[in-house]
């Protein structure tokens, strides 16, 4: 064991569960490293990000402090970190959402579903991505702002290929890309603050996403870009 990371910086087995096998010192690596996020993640259900200490993560995840810059050059990486984690995964459950939809119309269906499940399943993250984006400072609220015009940007490409968008100009694909990734922040924001198991006002969330949606889209056959 790597004396220096303490002890508890793995995952405790489970009664009855047999390990696999040994561990590669780059599995525990890697596992260390996840348990600072997951600690980082659940101190700040508590607080801003400003405000969380590399002690603090430390003590929680179960490692000396200074076993910490192994993973992890600041405690702004670490946030980034938290950032990406939780925007690329959604970024590449709404593009398999994408895929299928035979319209542009029928593409607020899937996303808003995908949207809202997986909100539901990582509401942590999105609570942490949303305060600091709207009241954070420094390079954890610009890399959710670099995440969300990369979001932007997949959105664009994907409704290229949708009739009557095929001829519209990149500017204007990107305008409507932005102003539904703003419909949907809005959803996340809307979601996090229903009493968790209230499946009624959930629907209620949801059907006033698609709602916005759609009327963003319903003035897509009617706009005419500039020269």
């Amino acid at each position: 064991m790597d004396h220096a990371e303490g002890v508890g910086t793995l995952p405790a087995v489970s009664a009855g569960e047999v390990p696999a096998g040994p561990v590669s010192r780059q599995e525990r690596k890697q596992r260390t490293r996840q348990a600072l996020l997951d600690a980082a993640l659940e101190l700040l259900a508590d607080g801003g990000f400003a405000g969380l200490s590399l002690r603090e993560v430390t003590k929680r995840a179960g490692i000396v402090p200074t076993a910490f810059y192994r993973h992890f050059t600041s405690m702004d990486e670490l946030g980034i970190a938290l950032v990406e984690q939780t925007t690329r995964t959604l970024r590449e459950l709404i593009r398999s959402a994408r895929t299928e939809p035979a319209d542009h119309l029928d593409v607020v269906d899937a996303s808003v579903r995908t949207l809202y499940e997986h909100v539901r399943a990582h509401e942590d993250h999105f609570r942490f991505v949303t305060r600091e984006r709207y009241a954070g400072t420094g390079p954890v609220a610009r890399a959710i702002g670099v995440e969300l015009r990369l979001f932007s940007s997949d959105l664009a490409i994907d409704l290229a290929r949708f009739e009557p968008l095929r001829q519209w100009p990149t500017e204007d694909l990107h305008t409507l890309a932005d102003l539904i990734v703003t419909s949907m922040l809005a959803t996340v924001v809307d979601l996090l603050d229903v009493r968790q198991g209230d499946r009624e006002a959930d629907e209620r969330v949801l059907g006033q996403a698609s709602k916005r949606l759609r009327m963003i889209l319903t003035g897509v056959p009617h706009w005419r870009p500039s020269p």
